[in-house]
């Protein structure tokens, strides 16, 4: 049962009534809480009850500490994948400016190229021209001393004309020249 502690010094001698009744009042105090303690360990179903609560208590508590946990740690990696995603994308946008840049300059490079080759042909075409024309200058001043001198007098002018223009000679001569084909191939009966 429980011991006595208490201020009162042990008993001795002889006890009055008044002593005994406050002694026994005590005494049934003292056993009536030993009972209860007993009683309640005893109590299987209700202490089974009273752990039962406890722990729903404790899993309720680990829940709320589980969903917080888990709300930060999706928290955590939202985070950390938005910052993924923005350096991705700041990664990107540089490459394709750098991209963009050396395309430009590539492009710069290839027109310039272009336009230098561009002009090395049209002087080479111009000088090839001029070069052309001397010579066809040349040409023409010689067929029209050589026609002055060896060609009859009533054919000279018609020969001069056809060595300075000879465009609208050659079209005339092919005209004659398509008029006889065709007489000589289908000849009238």
């Amino acid at each position: 049962m429980t011991d006595r502690t208490g201020s009162e010094p042990p008993a001795t001698g002889v006890k009055g009534p008044e002593e005994l009744r406050r002694e026994i009042e005590r005494t049934r105090s003292e056993l009536g809480d030993t009972v209860e303690e007993l009683a309640g360990k005893m109590d299987v179903k209700g202490r089974a009850r009273a752990r039962a609560a406890d722990l729903r208590d404790k899993a309720g508590a680990m829940t709320v500490q589980l969903r917080s946990t888990a709300a930060q740690a999706g928290h955590t990696v939202h985070d950390r994948a938005t910052q993924a995603g923005h350096t991705v994308h700041d990664r990107a946008t540089q490459a394709g400016h750098t991209v963009h840049d050396r395309a430009t300059q590539a492009g710069h490079k290839v027109h310039d190229t272009a336009t230098r080759t561009g002009h090395r042909v049209h002087d080479r075409t111009l000088q090839a021209g001029h070069t052309t024309q001397d010579k066809v200058t040349q040409t023409q001043s010689a067929l029209e001393r050589k026609t002055e001198r060896n060609v009859p007098m009533p054919a000279r002018p018609l020969v001069m004309a056809a060595v300075r223009h000879p465009r609208p000679v050659l079209i005339i001569g092919a005209a004659v020249a398509a008029v006889v084909v065709v007489s000589w191939r289908y000849p009238k009966k």
